[in-house]
């Protein structure tokens, strides 16, 4: 084997869970990457607040001052790993002015800021290597923009936020209400003390932009994505839908229709048979429907050190490979040159389809499920399923469940406005979207 050329050195700034992960990683198979990258990868230099009792940094320079990274002349490529979308961000562009090329695990900052980030990129012909920023270990970014570059992307499916899924993992399988299982998720490091992004589905709508730039060519545009967290979901809810042979997830769905583009994130009901709907605990799982492939799913663990540190450095053996590669001859960094990216209406909300699980409060009185169906009926909306439980002693009202046929959700709110509206039903009606993700 031919010896490996001139030396890639890597700087990292951020030395926490991912930062250690990639420091030891990189450390433990150093000869098996080198081999890889045919070059030899090398850390020179760390920028870190503070020490990591978990990473022995002997012999390698540390840096209070982050940005004594990137302006280090002797570091190649600089592994941003801080997190946030403003320190990350002013990093990040003054390495690309040094003519350093980046790695990054930083959803948020790809997601609201990457359309600037990258242009500064070609302008200095340097790299932006993005795939530990979604779902961790999962080379999905990889798979979108390289194995399925002969596609058409007709639509992709995500559980791409591990927190939401062990809180809904655990509400299914062990009947415990949302807020026993987030404190426990806190306990054991699986959700912050604000755990906020995940469990209102915002860390989620970030990964999904980006999956969704990448498979439908279009641009980062965050803000148009209709984003639902987990909050409100009830246990009722949770085992209603196992009895109608579901499971409720939190998805991120993106979809290519004749009227747009649909990118939302939400809880959703899936047949228990997909195999996405047994992705479990903080386990992350990607489907994709390409007009060639087919389905295809990509599951793994999508956060934690190691895992993450797999996709960083992935992106750094990528980095290295290319190093002599003019920056016009390597792959887009969104999977197509920037010429062809163009804006695609999103559609809002109310403009989607879907089927739907409707939960009611039905008065217990002779004639109450055949209003109901008749104010559904009059919108166009087919039932498909139906559970009626018996009243208990004492009782004035039973849960009534319904799953629908696929209808626009805006007639779908006015439907459920008319019931509400109405004397057959009492408070409000819970309604879950349904994805059976068979087309």
């Amino acid at each position: 084997m031919s010896k490996p050329n001139k030396s890639v050195r890597i700087g990292i700034c951020g030395l926490g869970t991912v930062g250690g992960g990639v420091f030891n990683v990189l450390t433990r198979n150093s000869a098996l990457i080198n081999s890889r990258a045919v070059r030899d990868v090398r850390i020179v230099h760390i920028g870190a607040r503070r020490d990591n009792p978990n990473v022995n940094t002997t012999g390698v320079k540390v840096s209070r001052d982050i940005f004594a990274v990137v302006r280090d002349p002797d570091v190649d490529v600089v592994v941003e790993l801080i997190g946030g979308t403003t320190v990350a961000k002013d990093l990040v562009m003054e390495a690309i002015n040094n003519g350093k090329h980046v790695v990054t695990a930083n959803k948020a900052l790809i997601a609201h800021h990457g359309a600037e980030i990258f242009s500064a990129a070609k302008n200095k012909g340097v790299t932006v290597a993005f795939e530990a920023a979604v779902a961790g270990g999962i080379p999905i970014i990889k798979a979108l923009r390289e194995g399925l570059a002969a596609n058409r992307i007709e639509w992709l499916v995500g559980i791409i936020n591990g927190t939401t899924n062990f809180i809904l993992t655990e509400m299914s399988e062990k009947g415990r209400a949302f807020e026993d299982v987030l404190k426990e998720a806190q306990a054991l490091g699986y959700a912050e003390v604000d755990p906020t992004f995940d469990v209102e589905g915002i860390d989620a709508a970030h990964k999904l932009v980006i999956l969704a730039a990448i498979a439908f060519g279009i641009p980062l545009e965050v803000d148009k994505i209709f984003t639902e967290g987990i909050t409100k979901l009830d246990i009722r809810d949770v085992n209603f839908a196992k009895e109608l042979g579901y499971r409720i997830r939190h998805l991120g769905i993106a979809r290519r229709t004749e009227k747009g583009i649909e990118l939302r994130v939400h809880p959703t009901l899936i047949p228990q048979a997909r195999l996405i709907a047994n992705v479990s605990g903080v386990m992350n799982a990607v489907m994709v429907m390409g007009d060639a492939s087919g389905a295809t799913l990509y599951n793994g663990r999508g956060a934690g050190g190691e895992p993450t540190a797999s996709a960083v450095i992935a992106d750094i053996v990528d980095v290295a490979r290319t190093l002599s590669t003019p920056f016009e001859n390597r792959v887009p960094v969104l999977g197509v040159v920037a010429e062809a990216i163009q804006a695609q209406r999103i559609l809002a909300i109310d403009e989607i389809e879907s089927e739907y699980y409707l939960r009611i409060t039905a008065n217990d009185k002779p004639g109450v499920l055949s209003k109901i169906t008749q104010i559904l009926s009059d919108a166009g909306i087919s039932i498909e399923a139906v559970i009626q439980k018996e009243a208990q002693a004492g009782d004035t009202s039973v849960p009534l469940i319904l799953l629908t046929s696929r209808i626009l959700e805006k007639t779908m709110r006015s439907a459920i406005a008319k019931i509400e509206a109405s004397s057959v039903a009492e408070g409000s009606v819970v309604s879950i979207r349904v994805e059976t993700l068979d087309k």
